[in-house]
C-alpha cells in the first residue's frame, strides 16, 4: 500500500500531520506493507530564492493578521505541536523552499527520504535553523544520511527541478489547495492533519480496496 503525501517544509501543520500519519501506522497490522512517499508543494513558490525574509511579517500579511493575533494563533499551535511530542520553537524566518524539496528527490532516491525529511522539519521548527541556504541543506542531510558531496553537487544545478515541478503538477491536477494532502493508493484522499485515529480507519479502509495507483 502506497500513501502520498504532499507537504511543504515550511509548514507546521504538515510536520503535525507527520507525526500523527507516524501514530496511526504503527498500531496498523499492515505497517511494514506501506510505502509513504512525500511528495512537493511549495506554499509560497514566489519567495525569493537569495534571502530569506520575516516569517511573522509574512504571515500578517498574508492572513491580515494583527500582532496579538498571530502571538494567538502560534501558541495555540505551539501547544498542539506539543501533544505531538514536537517541541516548536517557531524563529524569525522563512524563504524558498524549491531547493529542499529537490533535496528530498534525492533522498528518496537514497532510500532515506523520511530521515531528511524530519531533518529538515526539526531544524526548522524545533531548532529555528535555516532550510534555505545550500550550507544548511548540506550539513542537515549529512546528519540524515547523505553525502554533503552529493548534496551540494545537487543544489548547485538543476537536479530533481522536474521531479519537483511533476509534484506541484499533479497535486493542481488534484486540486490540492493546501497541505498536508494525504493519498492512500490513489484513490482515498485526506486533507489537513488529521487525528491518528482518523488516519487508522483510513488505513484500514484503503487495505480492503483496491489501489489505483
Amino acid at each position: 500500500m502506497r500513501i502520498d503525501v504532499w507537504s511543504d517544509i515550511v509548514c507546521p501543520w504538515c510536520y503535525i500531520g507527520k507525526r500523527r500519519l507516524q501514530r496511526a501506522l504503527a498500531g496498523f497490522e499492515h505497517r511494514h506493507e506501506v510505502e509513504v512517499v512525500y511528495r512537493s508543494f511549495q506554499l509560497n513558490p514566489a519567495a525569493p530564492k537569495d534571502r530569506a525574509t520575516d516569517r511573522a511579517a509574512g504571515l500578517m500579511a498574508k492572513y491580515g493578521l494583527a500582532p496579538a493575533d498571530l502571538e494567538a494563533m502560534e501558541a495555540r499551535l505551539v501547544g498542539i505541536a506539543k501533544d505531538e511530542g514536537l517541541d516548536f520553537h517557531l524563529g524569525p524566518v522563512t524563504g524558498n523552499t524549491f531547493d529542499a524539496h529537490r533535496l528530498l528527490h534525492l533522498a528518496r532516491e537514497r532510500g532515506v527520504q523520511d530521515a531528511v525529511l524530519e531533518r529538515l522539519f526539526r531544524a526548522y521548527f524545533c531548532e529555528q535553523r535555516s532550510i534555505f541556504d545550500a550550507d544548511s541543506l548540506a550539513s542537515l542531510a549529512t546528519e540524515a544520511g547523505l553525502p554533503e558531496n552529493d548534496v551540494r553537487s545537487m543544489v548547485a544545478d538543476d537536479s530533481y527541478a522536474d521531479d519537483v515541478a511533476r509534484d506541484v503538477a499533479e497535486a493542481a491536477t488534484l486540486r490540492v489547495r493546501g497541505v498536508p494532502f494525504f493519498l492512500i493508493n490513489g484513490r482515498l484522499a485526506l486533507s489537513g492533519a488529521q487525528p491518528a485515529d482518523v488516519f487508522g480507519r483510513a488505513l484500514e479502509q484503503a487495505w480492503l480496496e483496491p489501489a489505483s495507483r
